[in-house]
């Protein structure tokens, strides 16, 4: 027995003892039921913590089976997002959401349009998370809402054949509801802030939380400059924070990515408690500027003092109050505060570079390695990256030091256009294409996003509509760049009442009205002139 006739006798015991409910159809009822398969999102998290586990498991046996994910800032984006996957793919295995602090601070506050320096209202992290899930399980009716319909249509034909098929891949459907990293910026505020938030992004759905080293009232978006770092005893805190959220909530296995902003991080807003000489307060304190003294007559007023490797160190401080790191320790402290994030409770590291480059990365990440063998990043594939730029003057500096002629090229000129069709600029366009088959194998990336990709394109797409409709093409800038292109590439959303959820309402309107319904998908409904296409 297929698991969808079971579902129907399912429902049909549970209405069989109610002689009233005799106007119930048991197979509309479990068409609904599957059409809705996570009755709260808090179930959407303890589902996705399980396939974010494996999916860790199967990459640390095979570097391959690497994760990616795009950020979305509207739940229509990220429902189209798997919806093409699915269509393209056949299967979401190993397909995420990102939920990009950045866009949110751009295009969700209510405040307007912000910087990602965690001025936004902390709770629209949790709406998106929530919307985002929204639209995911509508997209799981919709396609569902489309094999019943199917369904019905092979049992009025009769043929038998068509509706094993069918029922086959309503026994084997893939549900769109996929796993969201979610950003909580440096927890916006302090721990036990940082706990509250994350129990509202767990029960939005979240099963796995990205949390940074940076000062809460201080952060700066990761490419940005005049980042301050916390000392790792308030780090480790707050990640703490988020597992106890996750415990509380039952979800046990809960993913927590502990991100250190400390490669572009010149500064701290204080000086790390230290009890004894080498602990991680005195370890963190060993990175800050300054000058060895001998005596307190070398102190000056406000001058700040500690005792550091056995010696009195005046420490470098600006007048804003913040301290100084030494110039050249980046790569060191970012070692620090992975290994240290690791072995205290964070599942996935990131790590904020200033640009692409697999050498860079791999040997912060073999280093760590040596201490935690199965060290796995989350990486920012960032839009702030130029990655033309950055691989055409990788792919120079290589053949250079491989004693090619590249006196063809000026290197600090390779963005410009005269270069597009020239050899080097195809090889960097092979280098961009297995960046992350490339750092998935030698640097430990587990999984690869870009933080805000649909800002882009939203504004690409928009600017070319906008220049043709508003110009000399008018009408057909849309029918030609848009419509055509959704007909020719099977883009669901040219039947947008049917996208928007209206034959799944007409559906439902036969459920309940039976031949009273009054429904939408009438002759009159010009999204008919879309149904051969």
């Amino acid at each position: 027995m297929s698991q969808y006739s079971k579902e129907i006798d399912a429902v049909a015991s549970a209405v069989k003892g109610f002689p009233t409910w005799n106007a119930i159809n048991p197979e509309s009822a479990a068409r609904m039921r599957l059409q809705n398969r996570f009755t709260t999102h808090l179930d959407i998290a303890k589902y996705n913590a399980k396939i974010m586990r494996e999916d860790m498991a199967a990459y640390d046996k095979d570097s391959a089976q690497y994760t990616q994910s795009l950020g979305c800032w509207h739940g229509f984006i990220g429902q189209q997002k798997l919806i093409s996957i699915k269509k393209h793919f056949g299967t979401t295995k190993r397909r995420y959401l990102y939920l990009s602090g950045w866009m949110v601070a751009a295009l969700r506050s209510e405040f307007g349009p912000l910087p990602d320096q965690s001025m936004h209202e902390k709770t629209v992290v949790a709406d998106l998370i929530r919307e985002l899930y929204t639209f995911l399980k509508q997209a799981d009716a919709w396609e569902l809402n489309h094999l019943f319909r199917s369904l019905d249509e092979a049992r009025a034909k009769g043929d038998s054949k068509a509706e094993a098929e069918i029922i086959s891949k309503i026994d084997n459907f893939e549900t769109h509801v996929v796993p969201i990293i979610a950003d909580i910026d440096a927890g916006f505020g302090n721990a036990e802030a940082t706990y509250l938030l994350a129990k509202k992004l767990i029960e939005a759905g979240a099963c796995c939380i990205q949390i940074e080293n940076q000062v809460s009232d201080e952060k700066q978006c990761g490419h940005q400059d005049g980042k301050v770092t916390v000392p790792h005893e308030d780090f480790l805190a707050k990640i703490n924070a988020v597992r106890y959220a996750f415990l509380e909530l039952g979800v046990d296995d809960g993913v927590i990515v502990a991100r250190t902003d400390s490669l572009g991080a010149g500064l701290t807003k204080q000086i790390a408690v230290t009890n004894e000489p080498g602990d991680i307060g005195d370890k963190y304190n060993s990175f800050l500027d300054g000058e060895y003294i001998d005596s307190a007559d070398q102190i000056a007023n406000g001058d700040v003092v500690i005792k550091s490797e056995g010696k009195l160190k005046k420490v470098k401080r600006l007048a804003s109050g913040l301290f100084c790191f030494k110039e050249g320790t980046g790569i060191d402290r970012v070692v620090l505060d992975c290994i240290t994030s690791l072995q205290n409770g964070a599942d996935l590291l990131w790590i904020e570079t200033e640009k692409p480059h697999v050498g860079q990365i791999a040997e912060m990440v073999n280093r760590i390695r040596e201490v935690v063998p199965d060290a796995k990043l989350v990486y920012n594939n960032s839009p702030s990256f130029n990655w033309t730029l950055n691989f055409r003057q990788q792919v120079f500096d290589a053949w250079q030091k491989e004693g090619k002629d590249v006196s063809a090229y000026d290197r600090a000129k390779l963005m410009s256009a005269d270069y597009d069709n020239s050899e080097l600029a195809a090889e960097a366009d092979k280098w961009t294409q297995n960046f992350q088959r490339d750092a998935s194998r030698e640097a430990g990336i587990f999984h690869h996003l870009i933080t805000l990709p649909t800002y882009h394109t939203a504004a690409l797409s928009t600017d070319n509509l906008a220049k043709g409709y508003f110009g000399d093409e008018g009408m057909l800038a849309y029918v030609a760049g848009v419509q055509r292109k959704e007909i020719r590439q099977g883009i669901a959303t040219v039947k947008h009442q049917d996208m928007a959820g209206s034959n799944i309402g007409d559906d439902h309107k036969e459920y309940f009205a039976g031949e009273a319904a009054l429904k939408a998908g009438g002759k009159d409904n010009t999204m008919g002139q879309f149904e051969n296409v």
